[in-house]
């Protein structure tokens, strides 16, 4: 509970953020090129730091760099607030402060996710998972948004001030969690950034995120789900990236209406997130995967085909349902299958395939949708999701995911060492 408090505590901050920060700049310029350096601030340090920062999770005591991190935050983010405060806050400060900001969020998620086996039972990580995914979820795209333009509306440094102190609010909750979680075997880890050379070091963390390819790549219901995530999350975010123009244009919502659509989304992730383990365990993780897919590729010819508003919303709702599930199960299952030794380096594999292609997608989005109509995004996901469905359908057998879900004797032992 207290790294969930924790967990969700940042999200509402980072939401905050990402809508305060959009407004800053509008207020300074109109430029498209300034406004879009938000988004190249934001993703930027996920392509750059999401690998080695794995190997950093799995070097270190995961609970003290999240509270270091946490702490780190609150400073730049205490600093910009001033700023803003003060009416001194240039905009290559607040691109800055993202950039920082968001390579911190890197490393707090991937420390966080590889503490969760230390803290819960294995055969809770889907309950476990599924309340850090709803708290996110609640936060960032329930809450957030709206509180974060009406503190914008009262001033402007207020939004960035609180997110310091949410960070404040995260790092003394995760102080509170008992223990040391640094991965097993390596306490007598040899030789430390002070004694070997930078070509040594260079080449140790690349011989550490070639661990973890290696690992994945050896695991085939790992390497299938990660493979499909990248795919399915490059048309998802193409199409949500034209999302307010199908809302506008096609299905003439106002900005509130397109703002009720995405909390459609928002509410079937959260009761996802909430009940999904006793989803899953109802209908099993073999089903839980298999239905998902179908649910994406309806989702998307939903959204090419319906001119209903409410047959839009509930297929939205049906995706926040689905994204929540998959996530859940996807995560628990690496989760169970990974060494402790592994387990920041696993983390933030998933996390670079899952962020990796946002970038390609919005901007194939947005191609697609200026060449071939609005439409155009919607159909493409469709057929990728279901020849992704059909192609994959025997992979995710019952027998098959049951062999993923049987953690070895070996792995149980090296798990419980590291606790």
């Amino acid at each position: 509970m207290k790294l969930w408090a924790a967990n969700t505590s940042s999200a509402l901050g980072t939401g905050l953020v990402t809508i305060a920060a959009p407004l800053f700049v509008a207020s300074q310029t109109s430029d498209p090129l300034t406004v879009s350096a938000i988004s190249i601030a934001i993703w930027l340090p996920w392509l750059l730091f999401t690998l080695p920062g794995g190997v950093l999770v799995d070097r270190v005591d995961r609970r003290r760099l999240m509270i270091r991190l946490d702490w780190a935050r609150v400073v730049v983010m205490g600093v910009l607030g001033t700023s803003m405060l003060l009416g001194h806050a240039p905009l290559w400060l607040l691109f800055l402060s993202l950039f920082v900001i968001e390579t911190g969020e890197v490393l707090f998620r991937s420390a966080g996710q590889s503490m969760v086996p230390a803290v819960v039972p294995h055969q809770m990580l889907e309950r476990a998972n599924g309340w850090l995914i709803g708290g996110v979820t609640t936060t960032q795209q329930m809450i957030a948004g709206p509180l974060g333009g009406f503190l914008f509306l009262v001033a402007a440094s207020i939004p960035f001030l609180v997110n310091a102190s949410t960070y404040a609010v995260s790092a003394v909750l995760i102080a509170l969690i008992p223990g040391t979680f640094r991965a097993a075997g390596k306490e007598a880890e040899t030789p430390g950034p002070a004694k070997a050379g930078l070509k040594e070091n260079l080449a140790s963390v690349k011989a550490d995120i070639a661990e973890s390819f290696r690992f994945l790549l050896g695991q085939p219901m790992l390497r299938t789900m990660s493979v499909l995530i990248g795919i399915l999350n490059i048309t998802l975010i193409g199409a949500g990236s034209v999302l307010v123009l199908l809302a506008t244009q096609r299905l003439g919502l106002s900005s509130i209406g397109y703002g009720v659509l995405i909390t459609c989304m928002a509410v079937g992730g959260v009761l996802g997130s909430i009940f999904g383990d006793r989803l899953v365990k109802r209908v099993t993780a073999t089903w839980t995967i298999r239905i998902g897919l179908l649910v994406e590729a309806a989702t998307h010819l939903t959204l090419a085909t319906s001119l209903n508003q409410y047959v839009v919303g509930f297929a939205l709702f049906a995706l926040g349902v689905h994204c929540a599930l998959w996530v859940m199960v996807g995560n628990s299952l690496r989760q169970r299958l990974t060494p402790p030794a592994l387990m920041g380096r696993s983390a933030s594999l998933n996390l670079f395939i899952v962020f990796g292609g946002n970038a390609v997608g919005a901007l194939l989005g947005g191609v697609l949708a200026k060449q071939f109509g609005i439409t155009a995004p919607y159909w493409l996901g469709f057929v990728v999701a279901a020849v992704v469905a059909v192609s994959t359908w025997r992979v995710f057998t019952p027998a098959a995911v049951a062999r993923a879900y049987e953690t070895p004797a070996h792995l149980r032992e090296e798990q419980d060492a590291g606790r």
